[in-house]
């Protein structure tokens, strides 16, 4: 498989999910994707809509979206995801859709907010990150402890370990989502991942 990324931006989460089943890929650095040039040429080659993470399977499928390939590895490995099933399960599919469809817009717009509230650019900034920390919030009361779900870790963890370096940065999550922030530090310590948190420039401590 190839995984198109950038360091620290939401391919690393793949790549700690890939690392933890220990599913073999090639990492092609991305960055610069965004603007004219050889990284966007070659991101667009293989995904026309140029999104980060790109994941070319080994059959030349492109699949992208962090919550379909969290999925699509769970059905291919146990360790990723709670048994089918159970009520775990059922937490764990709430709480990764919830994520991606209620966390990462704000990212979407509050990194862009010229491309969207061009006369309010600023206001923009302010609403998305005050929401964002209302999100983080409502997920810590939803952290089992040591892990999001439990005693063990899932793919859940994977954004954590790496959302905690993103707005509103580690020491906002220290002091308001404390129980978040130790599962996240726990699962960077996790040897599995160790070559893809120094990659991406994810301080282990």
């Amino acid at each position: 498989m190839k995984l198109y990324g950038v360091p620290g931006w939401g391919s690393a989460i793949v790549e700690a999910m890939l690392a933890m089943v220990g599913e073999p890929y090639d990492y092609i650095d991305v960055d610069g994707f965004d603007r004219p040039g050889a990284a966007q040429d070659r991101l667009a080659a293989i995904n026309p809509l140029q999104q980060v993470p790109t994941l070319v399977l080994d059959d030349g499928e492109v699949l992208t979206e962090t919550a379909a390939i969290a999925l699509w590895l769970a059905d291919r490995h146990a360790g990723l995801a709670p048994a089918s099933g159970t009520a775990g399960h059922r937490h764990f599919l709430r709480l990764l859709i919830w994520i991606v469809a209620n966390v990462y817009p704000t990212f979407t717009y509050g990194d862009y907010p010229a491309r969207w509230a061009p006369s309010a650019a600023d206001e923009l900034v302010a609403a998305t990150n005050a929401y964002r920390e209302r999100l983080y919030r409502w997920l810590e009361a939803q952290v089992v402890g040591p892990y999001l779900l439990g005693e063990q870790p899932s793919a859940l963890d994977c954004y954590a370990a790496v959302m905690i370096d993103w707005r509103p940065r580690r020491a906002w999550f220290a002091e308001n989502t404390p129980r978040l922030f130790a599962a996240a530090r726990l699962m960077r310590r996790d040897s599995r991942l160790a070559t893809v948190m120094a990659r991406n420039g994810l301080a282990i401590d």
